[in-house]
């Protein structure tokens, strides 16, 4: 395991941020990190995670250098206190953060970036970056990769996953790779504005904006990733608390659903 650093890096929350260039996970280290005391808005950072997982076990799948991954540690005084929708807003920050570093970077990019219920964010088509959040009372760990670089990706994930310099055209992935640390302080930056305006629609209204499939037909798969349930309906938006609207076939009004995954990849 590499030595672990600390950052001169911008963190609105007050935290310090760390930077390991391999370890298992950084939601695993973020929790060791809890355990000794470290504080609200603390950040860990990784170049290459030998056991990254994602949301239901999947794994992350990534070459070394080709990815962002980082976990902040989010303490609250307890369960009232935790952001609703936290997940979600996340997810906002990311595409916002990711619009800008493509900006700012000098690449171009045709397709819109969206937030695909619940935790994953997409350029056209394809998944860019995912968000894993888990939670331990008062803590929140808030975990989250970002596609960089990659050129290619496994059979399974072809057509399905991109990267920052796939979906920019870019001749050359490093500036993408190099300048990770700024797409992370822009991920930052974005998030706590996120979890710090005040608890109202706002942010409903911005997400919506950016909802990928909304009015759009889509399959639905209630509850457990394993469930032989499926519903077919229209993604009619976003609830108070982050619970996704769907309009099933056949019916006027919307259903509210909590958990569950979209089982859509558009062509």
């Amino acid at each position: 395991m590499s030595y672990m650093t600390k950052l001169s890096l911008a963190n609105p929350f007050g935290g310090p941020i760390f930077h390991q260039e391999t370890l298992s996970s950084t939601m695993d280290v973020s929790r060791e990190l809890s355990d000794r005391g470290e504080p609200h808005g603390t950040v860990i950072a990784a170049d290459f995670q030998e056991a990254g997982r994602g949301r239901l076990g999947r794994t992350w799948n990534s070459q070394r250098g080709e990815s962002l991954f980082f976990t902040i540690l989010l303490r609250y005084a307890g369960y009232a206190a935790i952001p609703k929708a936290l997940t979600l807003k996340t997810g906002l920050a990311v595409a916002l953060a990711i619009e800008d570093f493509i900006e700012n970077t000098g690449l171009s990019l045709r397709d819109t970036i969206q937030v695909k219920w619940p935790n994953d964010i997409m350029i056209g088509p394809r998944k860019v970056a995912g968000i894993l959040t888990e939670g331990n009372g008062k803590t929140v760990y808030a975990g989250i990769g970002v596609n960089l670089a990659q050129r290619e990706f496994p059979e399974p994930l072809r057509g399905k996953a991109v990267s920052i310099a796939l979906a920019c055209n870019a001749g050359s992935a490093d500036p993408v790779s190099e300048n990770r640390f700024f797409l992370l302080e822009r991920i930052l930056a974005g998030l706590f504005r996120e979890l710090t305006y005040p608890e109202d629609d706002r942010w409903r209204i911005r997400l919506l904006e950016r909802l990928y499939m909304r009015d759009r037909t889509v399959g639905f798969i209630p509850g457990a990733a394993d469930s032989p349930v499926r519903i077919e309906g229209r993604l009619h938006g976003i609830g108070p608390r982050g619970e996704l609207l769907i309009v099933p076939e056949g019916e006027t009004e919307p259903v509210f659903f909590v958990t569950g995954e979209l089982d859509v990849y558009e062509k």
